[in-house]
């Protein structure tokens, strides 16, 4: 089993492995092996029984017949971007660094195309799918289950979850009904729907298999994971497709797969419904999610933990410290409780409580009930966002930035330290997908811009104004935090 879990694929089609885990990349070249299964003598099937001790079939027609036309196939393109600086330049900027700066501009990149799925969610074009299926592409083409097939547009993105939200023009759509994810039980039937290997429309039966798991897959310092476990079948193609309930309804959102050899092996996760509409209505209402912190450090209570800190709990999560004016420190809480409940559900692992706070913005209060020297006390919190405050702010949307597909932040003062900006300043790459930036350079999120055109920067606001100035090629100028010291230049055009 151990083995098994070792290797974490996200359920992305390809062929391309990805740092530390499979991501697979479904191309040309590839090749699907299709054999006849042996046949095996009939068995008589066994069926559950009902509240009077009769069999109760299952028929999972009705289920798959509503969530079919909800789900859709997304082609990316992706554009491989050249690994010498030169390309990053555009020809207006080329001056500046010599003939000799890398390699050819006319060299030929061919482009990648991965596939996976979505799910619509409003009837007006929203459909949702997991980051990693729009990460980095340069083109996004979505497939209706009626054959139609339009362009898509990415509204926002948010790593931690491994959550996308992608639009195309389109009205009537027959968007799922989102169901409750908390009330999905452990051994209930579930439904994968998605697009794996190509073919569309596919349909695997399982149950729920566990809930509240966290596989470690999201490298993302602020990661969420607290997956619902089943045993549908799930395979490369269906990243951003729909686990649904016997009515019907999304529960979750196809995202991850356990295996040795980057193909179904009887694990597959799902992100909870209930994460996912929190931030949707985010991408949609703010351009960005809102995020809330508690502001401490945890680890799961085992028999070791508790017995090394003469706890007389067998589970709950341990907090080993708190973050200075974090919003679990604010309320009252100390290192060494024992958070056993977040409002009035009880929480046994560490990733519970995380989804449990994802699903709340900045300024939300919750109640957590935590066990404190042979003690139950409740305290009442004030959720934070990472600046230490109860601050909405909405992701900047001016026309200039329209067309970057990328998101852009304010440093704060104590990134500004950690970095050496201290009374200069600069503007975080929080956010790439579709859009000129990824389009044109190798830029990766995380960049800090400190200059455009050689003016220096220190926030959103001098970014759009020197974009602005721009008619052309714009020149950024800054660096990766791993890096500092080394300044590094991208080019691209805004038209």
């Amino acid at each position: 089993m151990k083995n098994v879990l070792k290797l974490i694929s996200a359920a992305l089609l390809g062929g391309v492995l990805s740092i530390g885990i499979w991501r697979a990349i479904e191309g040309p070249n590839n090749q699907i092996r299709y054999e006849i299964a042996p046949a095996h003598n009939a068995v008589q099937a066994s069926y559950a029984a009902n509240a009077l001790g009769a069999p109760m079939d299952f028929d999972f027609t009705s289920a798959a017949g509503k969530a079919i036309p909800s789900v859709v196939h997304i082609r990316s393109t992706v554009k491989e971007a050249p690994s010498m600086q030169q390309l990053q330049i555009p020809e207006p900027f080329r001056d500046f660094f010599g003939d000799n700066f890398g390699a050819s501009p006319n060299q030929k990149v061919e482009p990648a195309i991965a596939s996976g799925s979505g799910v619509i969610i409003r009837p007006d074009g929203y459909i949702v799918t997991n980051n990693h299926v729009v990460a980095d592409a340069s083109k996004l083409e979505v497939t209706l289950n009626d054959n139609r097939t339009f362009d898509a547009d990415v509204v926002g993105t948010d790593p931690n979850t491994d959550l996308a939200l992608i639009k195309i023009d389109a009205q009537g759509l027959p968007a799922m009904t989102v169901g409750d994810s908390d009330s999905a039980q452990v051994g209930e039937w579930v439904l994968a729907v998605g697009n794996p290997f190509n073919l569309e429309s596919t349909v695997t039966a399982g149950i729920v298999s566990a809930k509240g798991r966290n596989i470690n897959i999201n490298e993302n310092r602020a990661a969420i994971e607290s997956f619902i476990q089943t045993d549908a079948a799930i395979n490369p193609g269906n990243s951003g497709g729909a686990l649904v309930d016997l009515d019907g309804n999304l529960i979750g959102i196809n995202t991850a797969i356990a295996t040795p050899t980057g193909v179904y092996a009887g694990y597959g996760f799902a992100v909870p419904s209930n994460l996912m509409k929190k931030v949707v209505d985010d991408l949609i209402n703010y351009g960005k999610v809102q995020r809330a912190f508690l502001g401490v450090t945890i680890h799961n209570l085992d028999s070791k933990l508790a017995k090394e800190k003469d706890i007389p709990l067998s589970e709950g999560i341990y907090v080993d410290s708190v973050m200075e004016n974090g919003a679990a420190q604010s309320a009252g809480i100390k290192p060494g409780d024992v958070i056993t409940k977040l409002d009035e559900n009880d929480l046994k692992t560490s990733s519970q409580l995380q989804e449990g706070i994802a699903r709340h913005k900045p300024g939300d209060k919750i109640s957590l009930t935590v066990f404190r020297q042979g003690k139950a006390k409740t305290f009442n919190v004030s959720l934070k966002n990472m600046a230490g405050n109860t601050e909405i702010t909405k992701a900047y949307k001016d026309d200039v930035l329209k067309g970057l597909g990328a998101g852009f932040e304010n440093l704060s003062k104590s990134e500004k330290s950690k970095l050496g900006l201290e009374g200069k300043g600069g503007v975080k790459v929080a956010h790439l997908y579709l859009g000129n930036l990824t389009r044109q350079t190798d830029i990766h999120e995380g960049f800090i811009i400190t200059a455009v055109n050689n003016h220096g920067i220190s926030d959103v606001d001098d970014l759009i104004a020197e974009l602005k100035k721009s008619h052309e090629g714009v020149l950024i100028q800054g660096f990766y935090p791993q890096n500092p010291g080394q300044k590094v230049f991208y080019g691209f055009s805004l038209s």
